[in-house]
C-alpha cells in the first residue's frame, strides 16, 4: 500500500468531488513545479521547480478512477552534436487508471479469500488513498517517454570538427588538410633523398672548378 498522500502535493487530486459513480466526469487544468531529475539524467529535462501545464479528464469507472491528460513543459539539455544549450517544447500524453484497494483489475469487488491473491497483482497497479492519487509517476514516464533521446538544436546541425572541436555552422569552410600517416614517414625519407642530392651536386661543381683552375 502507498504511503499516505499529502494533499497540498500540487501532483496529489483529490476525487472526492467525483464519488464513485460510473459515468461521472471532471475536467481540470493545474499548473505543477517539476519535480527533481524529471527527465533523462545528463542529456535532457524539466529543471526541478519549472511549470508543467497539466490538461486531465478524470473519469468515475467501476474499479477506480480513469486519468487522461497532457502535460507541457520546457526541456532543456544541449545539443549532441555541437554541445550547445538547448529548450525544447514537450507535451505528453498519457492515460492511467487508479484503482480502489477493494476491486481488482477488472473492476470487480475483492473478496477476503482472494485478497492475497490480489497483493501479487498490484505492483504494476496505482491506487487511490482516501480519495487522493498522486500523478507524479505516471507523468514521470509519460514525459520521459516524450523527449528526444539525441537532442539536437536543428536538423542541420553541422557539429564539432572531430580534429580541432571548432562549431561547422560557424564556420562552413574550415577543413584540415587530410595526410595519411602510412605515407608520412616515407615524406620524410623523400625529402632526407632530395636533400643528399643537393649537396652530391654541390660536391660536383666544386671538383669541376679545381679542375678549371688546374
Amino acid at each position: 500500500m502507498n504511503a499516505r498522500l499529502d494533499h497540498l502535493n500540487p501532483l496529489v487530486f483529490d476525487t472526492h468531488e467525483l464519488g464513485r459513480r460510473p459515468g461521472a466526469l471532471r475536467r481540470l487544468t493545474r499548473s505543477a513545479p517539476a519535480p527533481k531529475d524529471f527527465g533523462i539524467a545528463g542529456v535532457i529535462g524539466v529543471p526541478e521547480g519549472a511549470p508543467v501545464e497539466l490538461d486531465l479528464r478524470l473519469e468515475s469507472v467501476m474499479e477506480g478512477v480513469l486519468v487522461t491528460g497532457t502535460a507541457r513543459a520546457t526541456a532543456e539539455g544541449e545539443c549532441v552534436r555541437c554541445l550547445e544549450p538547448l529548450g525544447e517544447e514537450v507535451a505528453a500524453d498519457f492515460q492511467e487508471m487508479f484503482s480502489y484497494h477493494d476491486t481488482d483489475g477488472r473492476g470487480r469487488a475483492v473478496r477476503a479469500e482472494t485478497a492475497d491473491d490480489a497483493e501479487g497483482e498490484d505492483e504494476d497497479r496505482f491506487f487511490i488513498e482516501d480519495s487522493l492519487f498522486d500523478l507524479e509517476p505516471v507523468l514521470r514516464d509519460a514525459v520521459v517517454l516524450a523527449l528526444p533521446m539525441q537532442p539536437v538544436c536543428r536538423e542541420t546541425c553541422a557539429g564539432l570538427c572531430s580534429t580541432c572541436g571548432i562549431r561547422l555552422d560557424e564556420n562552413p569552410d574550415h577543413h584540415h588538410d587530410a595526410v595519411d600517416i602510412r605515407w608520412a614517414a616515407l615524406q620524410g625519407l623523400a625529402d632526407t633523398v632530395k636533400d643528399g642530392e643537393k649537396d652530391n651536386m654541390g660536391g660536383a661543381e666544386a671538383g669541376v672548378d679545381e679542375k678549371q683552375e688546374k
